[in-house]
């Protein structure tokens, strides 16, 4: 698909996760329109589009996704709705973006590739972080062949329990049918999915998940190791009740090493040759800019863009293998 056209957006869910990370960035996209937002409620979603100046509103998702001047969907509800929306989009012929985690299972992601694959429509997943410079020129680096050959990735990640746990109140994030890993659904996709577009596919994984806190149904502590096609393999640890937060990634190399932060905005780390750089690059005020930019330059230039269906489902079949306490070697 190849078109020097505007294409219409409609957004599906207006929560916190567009406010300031994603909508302003599909309504700043030269070429992208972002036209109607749909919310459960009317009231809500009439502020929201008057907040944003976003010139039509719903409760209806179907008005929304088959509306003819819509050409394209971005679905921004919590991901045990994404298979139930993506499958209407698909079915309406639109293009599609879904917020990660791309679905609550591997197989829902597959249902829904095969649909837009049917259906011969690009299918995007929020994975932002394949986008952004700053892990651009960490890519970069690793290509460069600057810590020479790859051996080893380490991933540190940990958070208190925050006002919301301990008040034991409902959250969809913590919810076991809705987020099986919690908060290592929402926060270690993100970095998973970025060693893949880093390092190359996952053939193998394996966890160990449990609950400690007693504060919510999902995990909440989580330990993993996993094995990439080129050999390198990687360790990860998420505790989400620690005394305090910590996110650190380190790369090892046979000739230096990377460290940096999935979350954090502190300067990027390259030791090598005996010497040591840091590279400050801070996110855009929009997140998702660079992404949305991309999705851009896929449907109008004919580039590939570096999250689509098939990358964000790659991923949930790593973390539903960490999760599952047993090792899992993919099977397609």
């Amino acid at each position: 698909m190849k078109e020097n056209r505007t294409y219409k957006w409609g957004m599906i869910g207006c929560g916190s996760v567009t406010e300031v990370k994603s909508a302003p960035a599909y309504q700043h996209t030269e070429g992208f329109e972002l036209f109607a937002v749909m919310g459960r409620d009317l009231s809500k979603a009439k502020d929201y589009a008057h907040r944003h100046q976003v010139p039509n509103f719903y409760d209806d998702a179907d008005t929304l996704i088959n509306h003819p001047e819509i050409d394209a969907v971005y679905i921004a509800t919590p991901p045990d709705s994404h298979e139930f929306y993506a499958l209407k989009v698909a079915a309406a012929g639109k293009v599609c973006c879904i917020e990660k985690p791309m679905a609550t299972s591997y197989e829902a992601c597959k249902r829904i590739n095969a649909a837009f694959k049917n259906a011969g429509l690009p299918l995007f997943v929020s994975y932002y972080r394949r986008s952004l410079p700053r892990f651009l020129q960490i890519k970069q680096w690793i290509d460069e062949g600057k810590i020479g050959s790859i051996r080893h990735i380490h991933w540190q990640f940990c958070k208190p329990a925050n006002e919301l746990d301990m008040s034991r109140t409902y959250n969809w994030r913590t919810d076991i049918n809705i987020a099986p890993g919690g908060y290592f659904d929402d926060l270690a996709s993100h970095g998973l999915d970025l060693f893949v577009y880093l390092l190359g596919s996952i053939n193998s994984a394996e966890g160990l998940a449990e609950n400690k806190l007693g504060l919510y149904s999902a995990k909440d502590t989580i330990k993993g190791k996993w094995q990439h096609d080129s050999g390198v393999t990687g360790f990860g640890s998420w505790n989400f009740g620690a005394e305090s937060r910590e996110d650190i990634v380190k790369l090892y190399g046979n000739k230096g090493n990377i460290t940096f932060s999935v979350f954090g905005e502190s300067p990027i780390v390259l030791e090598c040759d005996d010497e040591t750089t840091q590279l400050s690059i801070p996110n855009p005020e929009h997140i998702q800019t660079h992404h949305v930019e991309n999705i851009k330059s896929h449907l109008r230039e004919g580039a590939l863009h570096p999250s689509t269906g098939e990358t964000a489902a790659h991923t949930n079949w790593v973390m539903e293998s960490i999760l599952k306490n047993k090792i899992e070697v993919i099977n397609n």
